[in-house]
């Protein structure tokens, strides 16, 4: 079986890179950053880890990201016809044709995730199985835990402090800054020193502010109301549901939505952040691995 990387031509003319590994392999597997504007890096070792199941792994830079290429953000056409959520998910399909993918597993990390339970409900003919890593179905849970978390963490006048300095847009204020980063070595990279690192921020912050807003602990972008909770209950694919016990995604909503989804499983990855992949690969890839095993030997639910 090869590796190789290749870039993908859309049908609206853009390029995405793409890294497909187990080429050739019976089962097809494509996976979703997150972000928004973040990279594929998380997957890196999903092809080794799944070699032995004969599964092809494709991972690739969504439109905007580092490796793919960027539209010209400055267009406000430009912004208003791809900084849309219709227009990833069907970024998706586009891909999975170009790939040749039918009856395929789709995983989806964070935005990835929230753009795999989309993607589910519009084109779940295609899948022969969802995993959602890290992602709950609703923008307004998720506003609810980073509050109880940064209350848990400082005291009620750094939160204050930190209340203004958002309210007032003042994002490069360096005490901030330290605040936010302690927060993501506690919830979002565990693994300290952080394993995902590049001289530079490499994520596209013109797609992350869109989408998000300034960090992982504020929401003031498009995705404040997004609710997904009635459709989810609707999704058909075995569904695996990946999280950890210390992340910025509620585990109380996922035990919701492992209800909700007629066929899934939640599994929750000790000393885990965020990305609990990278913080805790044993217990992580064990459970992935453990999903496909059982749907192979119709032992899932």
């Amino acid at each position: 079986m090869k590796d190789f990387t290749k870039m993908i031509s859309l049908d609206n003319g853009y390029k995405l890179w793409s890294h497909t590994s187990n080429f050739g392999s019976t089962d097809k597997l494509l996976c979703l950053h997150g972000g928004p504007g973040d990279t594929h890096e998380v997957y890196e070792e999903f092809g080794d880890q799944l070699r032995d199941l004969d599964i092809e792994v494709t991972m690739y830079d969504q439109l905007g990201s580092w490796y793919s290429e960027t539209p010209d953000w400055d267009d406000l056409e430009i912004r208003d016809k791809f900084l849309k959520e219709d227009y990833y998910i069907d970024e998706i399909e586009n891909v999975r044709k170009k790939l040749g993918y039918d009856n395929f597993y789709l995983a989806g990390h964070s935005w990835g995730g929230m753009l795999a339970m989309m993607y589910a409900r519009k084109y779940g003919e295609h899948l022969k199985g969802l995993i959602i890593i890290s992602m709950i179905d609703n923008i307004p849970d998720y506003v609810a835990h980073i509050r109880e978390i940064r209350n848990f963490e400082f005291s009620p006048a750094i939160n204050s402090f930190m209340d203004a300095v958002e309210k007032n847009g003042d994002w490069e204020n360096e005490q901030y800054q330290k605040y936010i980063h302690y927060l993501y070595t506690q919830y979002v990279n565990r693994k300290q020193p952080e394993k995902m690192s590049h001289v530079i921020d490499i994520q596209s912050k013109p797609v992350y502010n869109n989408f998000q807003g300034d960090n992982e602990f504020v929401i003031q972008g498009d995705l404040d109301d997004w609710d997904f909770s009635e459709e989810i209950k609707k999704i058909t694919a075995p569904t695996l549901l990946s999280f950890a016990d210390h992340e910025t995604m509620p585990v109380k909503t996922a035990e919701r939505m492992n209800q909700d989804i007629p066929n899934s499983r939640l599994v929750v990855t000790p000393d885990g952040g965020h990305n609990h992949m990278v913080d805790n690969p044993d217990v992580f890839f064990y459970n992935l691995r453990s999903y496909f095993k059982d749907l192979k030997n119709n032992q899932f639910n």
